[in-house]
């Protein structure tokens, strides 16, 4: 049962549901089904914040979220990390986002540290999450779930006026990386700010500097095949949109096919958008995906951390797979 103190933290946290209506954000809306598809993972979302914070409990809040459908439960979890990370930082007693993420969030565990990067976004930084702690591989999730914020609730700074937010990756001492890691969260938004409709998407991507493209198609590729709300049709002319960049958006559709096979959330969505967008099923792009993955040990390059070396080996690998060269 909840406490009064957690009821009274649900409440006056968890910002209502029409917070995340395409008409309140601003954003594109191409028809019913791409908004009903956006505005519920928003929902989702926001259930699972909401039951982290008045809960306060990483069991009680899976207990919550368990019995969610496949397609948006994901998302239910990203923002439980969220909630918990928050409650961490207003209780003299922390450990609940650690006991989360080796717990009940450890399935979704890619999910949960972006909602961790939602957690930082909306706190003062003396009460910011330690990522100290975190898997070193995973850490940029963090701000790749801060970059989504900034983008989708600050839509015109970041996405329209293209500015650029470098408070995480200086406070965290990530250092440049984490601006990538951040455009690659904003790509992502860019799914949602163009209401799902790849024409709008592409002209958003194509309105930033060329240096930042490649992380925004990743982001985008990842919310095509994690999110959805694009049919096949559409997603071939994602493709072309792409153009030199289709190969990271192949990249972030496999993180997306591993994050849902994972968490054995594989919807029919997941498959359509991993065929057309990696040319294989969602379980090939999940394994492509762990079979590259790099050992996150010994000295690394800031400029090129693992994370960015797994990466890399994905967009080579369907550069190649495509009859062409290196393209990272």
């Amino acid at each position: 049962m909840a406490s009064v103190i957690g009821v009274l933290r649900r409440r006056i946290i968890t910002p209502k549901t029409t917070e995340t209506t395409l008409e309140k954000r601003g954003f594109h809306d191409k028809g019913p089904a791409g908004r009903d598809v956006l505005e519920t993972v928003g929902k989702s979302f926001l259930t699972g914040l909401g039951d982290a914070l008045e809960t306060g409990s990483a069991e009680r809040t899976d207990e919550r979220l368990a019995p969610l459908p496949a397609r948006y439960k994901g998302f239910a979890y990203e923002g439980a990390a969220m909630g918990l990370a928050l409650v961490d930082a207003m209780s003299l007693r922390g450990g609940r986002i650690r006991r989360f993420l080796e717990g009940p969030g450890a399935p979704h565990i890619y999910m949960a540290y972006v909602g961790i990067g939602w957690a930082m976004a909306r706190l003062p930084r003396p009460l910011w999450p330690d990522t100290g702690h975190l898997d070193p591989l995973l850490r940029w999730l963090v701000h790749d779930g801060y970059g989504f914020h900034q983008a989708y609730f600050h839509t015109d700074e970041h996405v329209h006026r293209r500015a650029v937010d470098g408070r995480a990756a200086k406070y965290t001492g990530d250092g440049a990386y984490g601006l990538r890691a951040a455009d690659q969260g904003i790509g992502r938004a860019l799914w949602f700010v163009g209401g799902t409709d790849v024409d709008r998407v592409a002209d958003l991507v194509g309105s930033f500097p060329w240096r930042r493209r490649a992380d925004l198609y990743a982001g985008v590729g990842l919310a095509a095949t994690y999110a959805g709300g694009a049919d096949t049709d559409e997603l071939h002319r994602l493709r072309e949109h792409a153009g030199e960049h289709v190969h990271h958006l192949a990249q972030g559709g496999s993180f997306a096919a591993e994050a849902r096979v994972r968490a054995d959330l594989v919807v029919p969505h997941t498959e359509t958008a991993a065929r057309v967008l990696c040319g294989m099923d969602a379980e090939k792009a999940a394994r492509l995906s762990r079979d590259l993955r790099p050992e996150a040990s010994g000295p690394e390059d800031p400029a090129r951390p693992h994370y960015e070396e797994w990466r890399a080996r994905l967009v080579d690998e369907f550069a190649l797979r495509d009859g062409g060269g290196a393209s990272s």
